[in-house]
This record gives C-alpha cells, sequence and structure tokens, in this order.
C-alpha cells in the first residue's frame, strides 16, 4: 500500500513536470510551426489527464467515504478522457510536424 502511493505520488510530480514542460514548449516555439504548437499542447494536455488519473487514484486509497469515491471517480473518468483525446491528436499532429519543418525551410 505505502509502495503504491509512493508510485502514486512519483507519478503525480512527474505528470506535473511534463506538463509545465510541454506547455513551455508550446509558448516558446515559434509562429511559423503552428501545428508543432498543437501537437506541444497536446502532449501537455495527455500529462495533465494522466495527473488527473493518478491524484483521483492516490485518493482513493488515502480517504474513504461517499465523497472521496465520487471526487475521485470525476477526476479519473475525466483524467482518462482527457488523456486520451490529447494521446490521440498527439498522433495526428505527429504525422505532419516533419513536411511543415520542411515546407518552412524554403
Amino acid at each position: 500500500m505505502e509502495t503504491l502511493n509512493f508510485v502514486l505520488v512519483f507519478l503525480i510530480i512527474a505528470s506535473a513536470v511534463f506538463y509545465f514542460y510541454f506547455k513551455t514548449r508550446q509558448f516558446r516555439t515559434s509562429q511559423v510551426f503552428p501545428i508543432r504548437k498543437k501537437m506541444f499542447s497536446s502532449k501537455a494536455g495527455m500529462f495533465l489527464g494522466l495527473l488527473l488519473v493518478s491524484f483521483g487514484i492516490n485518493q482513493l486509497l488515502l480517504f474513504g467515504g461517499v465523497t472521496t469515491y465520487i471526487i475521485s471517480g470525476i477526476f479519473i473518468v475525466l483524467g482518462g478522457y482527457v488523456s486520451l483525446f490529447n494521446w490521440k491528436a498527439v498522433q495526428y499532429y505527429n504525422r505532419f510536424v516533419d513536411e511543415e519543418t520542411e515546407l518552412n525551410k524554403r
């Protein structure tokens, strides 16, 4: 139980760090590369969803009660949806990043 809590806390911290990393990459990317900006935004959203899922599961392990189950369930479902949606968006935008780079070299 304690090791699972440690793993979840590590996932929460790591996903928060990756979220801020990709948000920073999104803002620092030039306006010449709009698809790359969208890809970084989607990667950030994917890690935000992972943060919500990890936080929801961690709260289920730490606390009991009906309110905790309801709120944690909402976090887990919403985080799963956000992660899945943004994962599909990352896959979509990855196909066009190389093409965008080639177009902007000229």
